[in-house]
């Protein structure tokens, strides 16, 4: 295949997605070239959108095609509790709980100085901002100051690093800053928990000292 440039590119572009291998990314190269180039050039197009219209929600960080997420537009959510989460996925599933009524602030990863991930790598600046009444070119409306924090970052080890250093950073704030109970097992993430287990963990949810 010396000539199938096209398709050494295409794999190499599947091998980007996180827990794909080289056998699996040319695998499924190959099963969109052989058996599904329909759904190969629907799959192009929608990943073409969501680039170029997926945005970061200005108040709370996660993905939105608008300058403000539904959640975060949504009055009947409790605005004085701010949940910190690393991911999107780990949003959702607080959100699957139905124990939850607050907002949210989604770091878009965690710390990791192994792995060269500071601070300024992930959205801590921006939760700042967020907790110190920042101005944001979205809001129609005036948002109370938060009373609570929520540390809701998984219980892997970079997980609990980002979770001290937010709790360092708030110590002298005025706000209460908490973290989910221990019923969420230890090395876990949020997004593979069983949905009781984290409601069980937020109601629970314990003071950061």
């Amino acid at each position: 295949m010396a000539d199938a440039h096209s398709l050494a590119a295409l794999t190499e572009a599947m091998r980007r997605l996180p827990g794909v291998g080289q056998k699996s990314a040319a695998r499924m190269a190959f099963h969109l070239l052989q058996h599904d180039r329909a759904g190969a050039l629907q799959l192009a197009a929608t990943l073409t959108q969501a680039v170029e219209q997926v945005r970061h929600c200005e108040l709370c960080h996660t993905f939105t095609e608008h300058t403000l997420c539904s959640t975060c537009l949504d009055t009947r959510r409790d605005r004085s509790q701010l949940c910190v989460v690393e991911t999107p996925a780990d949003q959702a599933a607080l959100e699957r709980t139905g124990a939850y009524k607050g907002l949210y602030f989604v770091l878009m990863g965690k710390l990791s100085p192994l792995d060269g991930i500071g601070p300024r790598d992930i959205g801590l600046h921006k939760l700042f901002d967020r907790l110190g009444g920042a101005e944001f070119s979205g809001l129609s409306e005036a948002y109370p100051p938060v009373g609570e924090v929520i540390l809701a970052t998984n219980f892997t080890a970079e997980g609990e690093s980002t979770a001290h250093v937010v709790a360092q950073a708030l110590r002298n704030s005025g706000i209460q800053v908490t973290r989910l109970s221990r019923g969420v097992p230890v090395g876990s993430e949020l997004e593979y928990v069983d949905l009781g287990t984290i409601a069980h963990a937020l109601v629970d949810r314990r003071g950061v000292v």
